[in-house]
């Protein structure tokens, strides 16, 4: 699962100054219980009424019941300086990790 490999390379991000979040469409209480489950280091943040998830592409409409895993890699400017529209789950904690390290 690609939460796992960001929750087990936390201190590389965090040796970067990178901080990882993840957004759902799922409840305040479900992203608690699998947050929890996982042993996540992160926060995982509800986008109930898939409004985020409109914005930027991974879901088309409020009822589109799985959106689509995307990755964003935003800069210290509040800039996307990455966009991983289809990831292998265990190669990108590695694939962001050197994104950073290009970004400086």
């Amino acid at each position: 699962m690609e939460g796992n490999g960001f929750r087990d390379r936390i201190q590389d991000f965090s040796s970067r100054n990178a901080v990882i979040v993840g957004v759902s469409c799922d409840s305040p209480a479900e992203n608690r219980a699998f947050r929890d489950k996982f042993s996540f280091p992160f926060d995982l943040l509800c986008d109930e009424d898939r409004s985020v998830s409109m914005r930027y592409g991974a879901a088309e409409s409020e009822d589109q019941q799985y959106p689509k895993r995307i990755s964003y890699l935003i800069d210290p400017e509040g800039r996307i300086a990455r966009v991983y529209a289809k990831v292998v789950p265990a190669e990108h904690p590695d694939e962001v990790l050197a994104a950073l390290d290009e970004l400086g």
